[in-house]
């Protein structure tokens, strides 16, 4: 009886034995897993250097951008205030010319009003007449030169008023620029960010699967 007791328990010993053998391999890590982990994790680390180099590229480049934008801007800028001085500047010479061809034209009237009474006067060939001619010829010549000089006036002033519109429309096409390289600069030192992190987080776990195949 005693034999038969002692036999059962080496058999059941013996089966608890195989069970904890059973489970501790079971618990263990599949060494082929765990070198595909390692590879997985190296392969990713790799590709989130790359990511990570191309994004500051990209950077880098929005940056230069920025930068080349902001240049434009100011010289537009200090262009269109050029340009506005000029205009300004026009305008001071064209009320001026205008102010002096109305009073060369007020001299005419004058000069005619004078000649009339004096041809009547003195007679159309006296020394008065003859002054009077030369005063009307002369203002005439002053009133043609003022009205040429108004004429050079409103050219300079159209001219100018063009070069500063299109001044204007170059300064709101490099603001709409710059705006839109600032929110791509922006956006790539998001994924920067996001690219170390990942980096970090795959280096984690590649230390870790190292550790647990040791």
């Amino acid at each position: 009886m005693k034999a038969e007791i002692l036999v059962r328990r080496g058999v059941l010993a013996i089966a608890f034995a195989g069970l904890l053998a059973g489970g501790a391999y079971a618990q263990s890590p599949d060494p082929s897993t765990q070198q595909q982990d390692i590879k997985d994790d190296k392969k990713d680390i790799r590709s989130d250097k790359k990511d990570l180099a191309r994004d500051r590229a990209d950077r880098n480049a929005d940056q230069r951008d920025i930068n080349h934008d902001q240049g434009d801007l100011a010289k537009d800028r200090a262009d269109r205030n050029a340009d506005q001085r000029d205009i300004n500047h026009d305008r001071t010479d064209l009320n001026k010319d205008r102010a002096d061809r109305n009073k060369d034209q007020r001299d005419i009237n004058h000069d005619k009003t004078r000649l009339v009474q004096d041809d009547k006067k003195y007679g159309a060939n006296s020394t008065q007449a003859q002054a009077d001619r030369k005063d009307l010829h002369a203002d005439r010549v002053d009133r043609s030169r003022d009205q040429r000089d108004i004429n050079h006036d409103r050219t300079d002033l159209s001219k100018d008023r063009a070069d500063r519109n299109q001044d204007q429309r170059d300064i709101n096409h490099d603001k709409t620029e710059l705006a839109k390289d600032r929110k791509d600069r922006n956006k790539d030192q998001k994924d920067i960010h996001k690219d170390k992190k990942d980096l970090h987080k795959d280096r984690k776990g590649l230390r870790q699967d190292q550790k647990g195949h040791k």
